[in-house]
C-alpha cells in the first residue's frame, strides 16, 4: 500500500498503489489551490530575512509560546473566583462550554484570515481579541459580562495555539519541523509547577482581577516583538516587489467585502461552526442538562450538526471557490488519517483524564500538591518525549515508526491503568501509566502533525492544521461526553452497592461533592465504601479508553511515510522561499 511521489513533478503523487486518484488532478488546478497573498508573502520574507532578523524571529516566537503556556496554566482557575463573587457559580459550565466551542470553531477562521491576508495581520487580530477579552474580563461588573470577555479572548487563545503552528510550519523545512514544533511546548514543562504557585498566589493577593489584567499586558508585550518582526519582514518584501499586492487593489469598498468574504468562504465557515457547536454543545451539556440523553433537544442538536457535515461538505466541494476544506483533503490519505487519529486519541484520553483528579484525591493518600504533581506527569512526559521524537525525526528522516511506537506504548500506559487503580495498587505503577502515556502521546502527536504537514503544497499548510486540531478537539468532546456518561449513569449505582446502609440523600451527597466524600477518614466504612465505587467506575472507564486507544494504533499502519527533507513539504520541490529544491534521495518519497 505505497504510495510513490514522482520527483519530475511537484503535483503528481497517487494515494493508493492502483493510481486510481491522482494528486495532480485533486491540486494542481489552480482554481482549487489559491494563491493565497499570505502563503506568498511568507515564501517572499524568507528572501528578505538576514541573520539576526531570524533569530529576532526564533526568540519573538519562543516568547509568544512561553505566554500561551502561561495563560493557559494560570487563567483557568480564575473563573470560579468570578462566578463565585458575582454569585452564579452555576454558569461555569456554560461559560466553558462556550469557550471550548469557540477554540475549536476558531482556528478555521484563524488560518483563513492567515491565508487571504498575511501572517502578521492574522496575529494582530489575535491580539486585539486577547487584550479586549482579558480588559473585557477585569473589569467586568456582573458574570455576563465575564462570559462575554471569555469569548472574545477564547479567540485570541485558539488564534495563538494555531498561528505557532503555521509559522513553524512556514519557518522549517520537513526534517527540522518535529523538533521545532516539539520545543515551543518547552515552557509546558515550568509552568506545570510554576503555574500553579503563580495562581495560587493571584488568588490570595492580587484577586482574580488582576489574574486576568496583568495578561493584558503581558500579552502585547511578549507578541508585539513576534508581529513587528512578521510586519517589517513583508512590508520589505513588499517593496523589493518580491510579495505580491493585495488582490483588493483597484476594487471599491463593496467589492473589497464581497471579494474577502469569497476568499474567507463564509458560508462554508458558518455551515461548519454551526456543525460543530451542535455537535459538542450536547456532548459538553450531557451530564448537566435536564434529563440528560433523555432530553429531546440534546439528541435534536446532535442530529442537526451530524446533517449540516455533509450539507457543509457538498456546499464546499462543489460551489466554494476557495472552500474551507476543499475536496482534495477528503481524498488525502496522510490528512484524514491524522485526523482520525488525534479524534480518537483524544476521546482515549479524555474518558480516563475527566475525573482522574477527582478519583486520585479520593483513593490515594496523597496531598493536594502531590495530586497536582501527578496530574501534570503526563504533560510534563508528552513534551519531553515531543522534543527526542523531533530530535529522532530530525536524523531518521522519517515519522512512521515512531507514530506506530508511539500510539503501541499510549495503548500500554492506558490499559496499565486498569490495573493499577484502587486503593491497594502500586504507586509507581499508578505514576508510570501517566508517563507512558505521555511518552507515546509526545511521540505520536508531533509524528502525526508532520505527516499531515507533509502531504500538501504550502497553500493549504495552514487550512490543513487547522482541520487536524478542530477534528482532534471535536475528539476531545466526545471523550468528555462519554466520560460524564459513564460517570453519571454508573456512580449512583456503585454507590448504592457498596453503601447499602446510608439513605439515598446522603448517597446523593457524596456523589454530588468529592468534599463530602473527604469529610469521612480514610478506614472508615463510609469512604471506603466510596473508594470501592470509584474504583470500579474508573475499571469500566479505563477499559473504554483502552478500546478507543486500539483504533489509533490499527490507523497508524496505514499513514504514509513522507521523506522528511529540505524542502517545505514533500509533494513540491520547492524550498521555504518557494525556490526548487529537490532532496537527494531514491524515487520512494513515500514509502511504507
Amino acid at each position: 500500500m505505497s504510495v510513490l511521489a514522482d520527483n519530475s513533478s511537484a503535483k503528481s503523487v497517487n494515494l493508493d498503489k492502483k493510481g486510481s486518484a491522482d494528486f495532480a488532478q485533486i491540486s494542481s488546478e489552480e482554481s482549487d489551490i489559491a494563491a493565497y497573498v499570505g502563503v506568498k508573502t511568507v515564501e517572499a520574507t524568507h528572501k528578505v530575512y538576514g541573520k539576526y532578523s531570524k533569530w529576532a524571529l526564533f526568540i519573538s516566537l519562543g516568547l509568544a509560546a512561553y505566554i500561551y503556556s502561561l495563560d493557559g496554566s494560570t487563567t483557568y482557575t480564575y473563573l470560579s473566583y468570578a462566578a463565585s463573587e458575582f454569585g452564579d457559580h452555576t454558569l461555569i459550565s456554560t461559560i466553558q462550554v462556550a469557550q471550548s466551542m469557540i477554540i475549536a470553531v476558531g482556528k478555521p477562521v484563524i488560518a483563513k484570515v492567515a491565508d487571504v491576508t498575511s501572517r502578521g495581520a492574522a496575529y494582530t487580530v489575535v491580539l486585539i481579541f486577547y487584550v479586549i477579552g482579558y480588559i473585557v474580563i477585569a473589569s467586568a461588573k456582573n458574570i455576563q459580562t465575564v462570559a462575554g470577555g471569555i469569548i472574545l479572548y477564547a479567540i485570541g487563545y485558539t488564534g495563538l495555539q494555531l498561528l505557532t503552528q503555521i509559522i513553524i510550519a512556514d519557518i522549517t523545512t520537513l526534517k527540522w519541523r518535529g523538533l521545532v514544533s516539539s520545543l515551543i511546548s518547552m515552557p509546558f514543562i515550568i509552568n506545570a509547577f510554576v503555574g500553579a504557585n503563580i495562581s495560587a498566589n493571584v488568588v490570595t493577593g492580587a484577586g482574580w482581577r488582576w489574574g486576568y489584567g496583568m495578561f493584558a499586558i503581558l500579552i502585547p508585550v511578549t507578541l508585539l516583538p513576534l508581529i513587528v518582526t512578521l510586519l517589517w519582514a513583508e512590508n520589505k518584501a513588499r517593496k523589493l516587489g518580491l510579495a505580491p499586492k493585495s488582490t483588493n487593489s483597484g476594487k471599491t469598498l463593496v467589492q473589497k467585502i464581497f471579494h474577502s468574504a469569497n476568499q474567507l468562504d463564509i458560508p462554508g465557515l458558518l455551515l461548519i461552526g454551526a456543525s460543530v457547536a451542535l455537535i459538542l454543545l450536547p456532548l459538553t451539556l450531557s451530564s448537566t442538562a435536564k434529563g440528560g440523553w433523555h432530553n429531546a433537544s440534546m439528541i435534536a442538536m446532535v442530529v442537526v450538526g451530524c446533517v449540516l457535515i455533509p450539507v457543509f461538505a457538498f456546499y464546499d466541494f462543489k460551489y466554494a471557490k476557495y472552500p474551507v476544506v476543499p475536496r482534495r483533503f477528503a481524498l488525502n490519505r496522510s490528512v484524514v488519517i491524522s485526523s482520525i487519529i488525534g479524534a480518537f486519541d483524544f476521546i482515549s484520553f479524555y474518558i480516563s483524564y475527566t475525573y482522574l483528579y477527582s478519583y486520585i484525591v479520593i483513593v490515594k493518600p496523597w496531598s493536594l500538591v502531590n495530586t497536582t504533581y501527578f496530574t501534570q506527569t503526563q504533560t510534563v512526559a508528552l513534551t519531553v518525549f515531543g522534543i527526542t521524537a523531533g530530535v529522532a525525526m530530525r536524523y531518521i528522516r522519517r515519522y512512521k515508526v515512531l507514530l506506530i511506537a508511539g500510539l503501541g506504548i499510549r495503548i500500554l500506559g492506558v490499559g496499565l491503568m486498569i490495573h493499577s487503580r484502587g486503593a491497594d495498587g502500586s504507586d509507581a505503577e499508578l505514576v508510570w501509566t501517566q508517563l507512558l502515556q505521555g511518552i507515546g502521546g509526545g511521540m505520536a502527536s508531533v509524528a502525526s502533525q508532520v505527516g499531515a504537514q507533509a502531504s500538501v503544497p504550502h497553500a493549504d499548510v495552514a487550512m490543513v492544521t487547522a482541520v487536524v486540531l478542530l477534528i482532534t478537539e471535536i475528539g476531545g468532546a466526545i471523550g468528555g461526553g462519554i466520560a460524564g456518561a459513564i460517570w453519571s449513569n454508573l456512580m449512583p449505582t456503585k454507590l448504592a452497592t457498596h453503601l447499602p446502609f446510608l439513605t439515598q440523600e446522603e448517597r446523593e451527597a457524596l456523589f454530588g461533592s468529592i468534599t463530602a466524600a473527604l469529610a469521612y477518614d480514610r478506614g472508615t466504612p463510609i469512604r471506603e465504601g466510596v473508594i470501592a465505587a470509584y474504583g470500579d467506575v474508573m475499571k469500566i472507564m479505563t477499559i473504554a479508553a483502552t478500546v478507543f486507544a486500539v483504533v489509533p494504533f490499527l490507523l497508524s499502519f496505514l499513514m504514509p511515510n513522507w521523506y522528511l527533507g529540505d524542502k517545505q513539504n514533500a509533494v513540491e520541490d520547492v524550498g521555504l522561499a518557494g525556490e526548487h529544491v529537490v532532496d537527494p534521495v531514491p524515487s520512494d518519497h513515500e514509502r511504507q
